[in-house]
């Protein structure tokens, strides 16, 4: 399992985003490979899709599922429901993942 947490450099919620996703991961005892990657510039936020600091994928798919089709919103704060994305929103993608892949 692959997971992408893209932010850009200064982001107040990057850090606790990683800690979130890890922690979440462990619990669930799940295999996963986590990869930070720093959007640096409008046009790297651009190509990748960027949809805000932080943006989770879990096997290239976005956490949130109503961001399916959203186009790069710029080097801005994402805004999740309570800050962060939730622990339930994080393990809901985890588990859809593990699901697709066997259906895979």
């Amino acid at each position: 399992m692959q997971i992408e947490i893209l932010y850009f450099p200064g982001c107040p919620n990057h850090e606790p985003a990683v800690r979130r996703v890890r922690e979440v991961v462990a619990r669930e005892g799940l295999d996963a490979e986590i990869r930070e990657v720093n959007v640096m510039d409008e046009r790297t936020g651009e190509q990748l899709g960027f949809l805000g600091s932080p943006t989770i994928r879990v096997n290239g798919l976005d956490i949130e599922p109503t961001a399916c089709g959203a186009k790069f919103a710029g080097l801005a704060c994402r805004r999740y429901p309570g800050g962060l994305p939730s622990e339930e929103m994080i393990r809901t993608a985890l588990h859809e993942a593990l699901a697709t892949r066997g259906r895979a």
